[in-house]
């Protein structure tokens, strides 16, 4: 083997691990990790007859990591050194080292949580920070801390910050090894900002290609742009022996290793490719990088329970992973599409994916495992709370978890076929049915992938079946791959044990190959079936509003299975559905169902309304008259309209109203046994003291044959009754023999308002509540004008009489005006009796 920069710390790397320890490795581009330490490894006494197994982010990684470690043997893939990676494995009864992907390492620690017969972990490009690194990772630890203190964990990078991760692995010592690249000049070639990326990628490569030698590497976010930029090269015209190669994940392996692979003499190629190409490859003959700076990431929202693509600028950790791909074999030179000053505003590392995902996966794995609270694992990033429990609720919904959160024998098969728990439920609920269940596999792998029909505006999953089956699909190679990745589901789900892989609900007895495309969507998205409005939109079970892009042939239909949809606005654009008939609903979902009798508050109409209701969530998917509610819930209705309505809504008179202020009145003059009536503690208290009184009646209209003054004067005791008669009195008898109505509407200043001539001979205000509160005295004229307000009635007669006298004895000259009040007899009429 050729000299490689890594061999200068295998040694203290080595050692470091025979120690029983773990390590971290942080060895720049070029050094060789990937490929010279698990072969390092093999020679180890304490590896005995145990495996290595290295995890990889990427399948290509993977693949070509064991291609080159067996070739370094002199022996064939699969002996040795073999791989295990989604829908291919290569592996033997001698292989030792196994290069695996994230999901594979996952399902590993489920069936074998002690991994008997592994000897060490690799975690390589651990920076990248996919959410089943760090599951593995956090499992991993948990397996070496409880059940195999003897398991070594080595976690390797180029671009790792290493102070936190040793940590995580017991203070593990951190091995720094120099790379191997060549210089790279970065040349900053800024894009104008709003302007395609693919024009500013094209003019940018064209003159690179002019001015350097070697193939180029360009870097874009995502396989449209990638397209776009192609053709937009095929326009433009390139010299003739130059090749555009793409090199992304929904590439067939073939096709993504000979993108990688050298070209043939006299020829050069461009790469055109997304983050895959960042780390752990190296493409043959790239003397040129241009990075677009921008990568695309999935960001999971709690709140609507929906993943929206966002296009976002790399970090300065992957735009120099990026430029180090220039300088692997030869100088090369990295064209940058930003500014130097906006590259110093970059993050330095790139967000862990767990932040931004959706957990729901994570959270099923957990619950396997055994975990009640992720917090008992040790994360390098644990996950966010919100979306943590929101991956709960959907798992609960789904039947994956029961309430407490521990897997159902359902949620154990769904995480088996190692599937989104959304499609496995589907592809669990159809597997006793061989015709039934193709269709779904079929549909899962078209979730899985691209949209075959690409640009298609018609939002309807019947074509993208059709388009698959009948081989017109726009995208062949995906359709080949939509088509693997269904019969390996339909090999696995009917290899299982029962044949029921995702554990087959009681109320499917009846599955058959009949199902419509959206009952089988309903049975994964049952959040998600959307109902038709009045004004063309949708809503769906889960509240949240939805509108179809456009007039298209599913508008027609009451209801649809929304299975994609973006979550920009208030309400969601759909981009994939199905149609689904009400019927099918209640069949395929009767888990999700719920019968209800409704007995609410009809504001609009005054009245309480009772219906009976079979609900999907926020639908209403049936509705009819409930011929006899619940007394006690028509009551609480009705209650609560009447406490939106306020005390105006009840029949209250002017003797309740009176009444009310009386009773305030004794409260207001601090005495607490009183009740309180004031009317924000009637409206509290409508429960105690109107309810039972209510019974039978249904709206507004029915209260006018309510006592009212029965009803409050209920409130009181006997005592309280007779206390209040004498204290607060309805009216008070003046020395002309009358008795005039007390105004108890300010219970602070009750009124008393009386003519003038009937309080002669009376010294003193009347006064209330034990004397301690004087009556406010309105004196009237005869013709019932005041002609004075006061509360001090012998200080009236003292100073403001005789003047009062004078003016009313000018306007009412046949009235009788004494000179002496507190003499005089007091008279209802014009003139004392004689």
């Amino acid at each position: 083997m050729k000299q490689l920069p890594i061999d200068n710390v295998l040694p203290e790397l080595l050692d470091a691990l025979a120690r029983g320890g773990n390590a971290v490795l942080v060895a720049e581009t070029g050094a060789g990790k990937t490929t010279r330490v698990p072969l390092a490894l093999m020679e180890q006494k304490w590896l005995g007859s145990g495996k290595i197994i290295m995890l990889e982010p990427r399948r290509l990684a993977a693949r070509s990591a064991a291609a080159f470690m067996a070739g370094e043997l002199g022996e064939k893939v699969g002996e040795r050194v073999g791989y295990r990676v989604r829908l291919d494995a290569k592996v033997g009864p001698r292989t030792v080292i196994e290069v695996v992907t994230e999901g594979v390492l996952t399902r590993m620690l489920q069936s074998d949580p002690a991994l008997e017969g592994v000897a060490a972990v690799l975690f390589d490009e651990f920076h990248e920070r996919h959410l089943h690194g760090d599951l593995g990772l956090a499992l991993c630890l948990q397996a070496q801390s409880l059940l195999r203190e003897d398991l070594r964990l080595l976690v390797m990078s180029a671009t790792l910050d290493a102070a936190p991760v040793a940590e995580k692995l017991g203070q593990a010592p951190v091995i720094h090894s120099r790379g191997r690249t060549y210089p790279v000049e970065t040349r900053y070639a800024p894009a104008r900002h709003g302007g395609p990326v693919e024009a500013a990628v094209g003019q940018t490569l064209l003159h690179a290609l002019r001015e350097e030698e070697g193939d180029a590497l360009v870097f874009l976010p995502g396989v449209a742009e990638i397209r776009r930029t192609a053709r937009w090269l095929a326009q433009a015209g390139l010299p003739a022996g130059i090749r555009v190669a793409e090199l992304h994940g929904s590439l067939p392996l073939d096709a993504q290793s000979s993108a990688i692979a050298p070209c043939a003499d006299g020829e050069r190629k461009i790469v055109l490719a997304t983050s895959i190409a960042e780390s752990s490859l190296t493409v043959q003959g790239v003397r040129i990088v241009v990075d677009s700076g921008l990568m695309r990431v999935s960001r999971f929202s709690p709140r609507t329970g929906l993943s929206r693509l966002e296009t976002v600028p790399v970090s300065q950790a992957s735009a120099d992973q990026r430029r180090g791909r220039a300088g692997r074999l030869a100088p090369g030179v990295c064209y940058r599409l930003w500014t130097e000053e906006e590259h110093r505003h970059l993050p330095e590392q790139g967000r862990p994916e767990i932040m931004d995902a959706d957990l729901s996966p994570l959270a099923l794995e957990l619950a396997i495992w055994g975990v009640r609270d992720p917090l008992e694992l040790e994360w390098m990033t644990p996950p966010p709370k919100a979306a943590y429990d929101s991956a709960l609720e959907l798992l609960r919904r789904l039947l994956a978890v029961d309430e407490e959160g521990k897997a159902t024998e359902r949620g154990a098969g769904i995480a088996r076929l190692g599937v989104h728990p959304r499609l496995g439920a589907m592809l669990g609920a159809f597997a006793a049915n061989g015709a039934a269940l193709r269709q779904a596999c079929e549909l899962a792998a078209l979730l899985s992938e691209r949209d075959l029909l690409g640009a298609e505006r018609n939002v309807d999953m019947s074509l993208r079946l059709d388009a698959l089956r009948s081989g017109s699909a726009g995208d062949m190679a995906a359709a080949q791959r939509v088509k693997a990745q269904a019969e390996h589901w339909r090999k696995l789900i009917e290899g299982m044990s029962g044949g029921g892989g995702g554990g087959e609900r009681s109320s499917d007895s009846g599955t058959d190959g009949r199902a419509s495309i959206g009952a089988m969507l309903a049975v994964a998205y049952p959040d998600r079936v959307a109902q038709r409005r009045p004004d063309g939109r949708y809503v769906l079970a889960s509240g949240r509003g939805a509108v179809l892009p456009e007039l298209q042939p599913l508008s027609r239909y009451s209801y649809l299975v929304v299975c994609e949809m973006d979550d920009a606005g208030p309400e969601g654009r759909i981009r994939l559905a199905a149609a689904i008939e009400q019927e099918e609903l209640e069949r395929w979902l009767p888990d999700y169902l719920v019968k209800e009798e409704a007995v609410e508050w009809d504001a609009g109409a005054g009245a309480v309304r009772s219906r009976k209701r079979l609900r999907l969530g926020a639908l209403v998917l049936s509705e009819s008259p409930l011929e006899r509610p619940d007394p006690e819930k028509v009551a609480d209705a009705l209650i609560g309209g009447i406490r939106q309505k306020g005390l105006a809504a009840l029949p209250l008179g002017k003797s309740a109203l009176a009444l009310l202020s009386r009773m305030r009145l004794m409260r207001f003059s601090g005495d607490a046994e009183w009740p309180d009536v004031s009317e924000e503690a009637l409206l509290d208290t409508l429960e105690q003291w109107l309810k039972p009184h209510i019974y039978g009646i249904r709206s507004l209209s029915e209260l006018g044959k309510l006592p009212m003054g029965q009803i409050i004067s209920g409130m009181m005791n006997w005592k309280q009754s007779q206390e209040l008669d004498e204290q607060v009195p309805t009216h008070i008898q003046v020395p002309s023999g009358s008795r005039i109505p007390v105004d108890y509407s300010d219970p602070a200043s009750p009124v008393l308002a009386v003519r003038l001539q009937e309080l002669f001979g009376l010294r003193e205000t009347p006064r209330l509540v034990r004397g301690r509160l004087p009556v406010t005295l309105h004196l009237l004229s005869p013709s019932q004008r005041p002609v004075q307000v006061t509360q001090d009635l012998a200080s009236f007669w003292e100073h403001a009489y005789f003047e009062v006298k004078k003016d009313l004895k000018g306007r009412y000259p046949k009235h009788y005006w004494p000179d002496n009040p507190y003499e005089a007899t007091a008279t209802n009429r014009a003139k004392p009796r004689t």
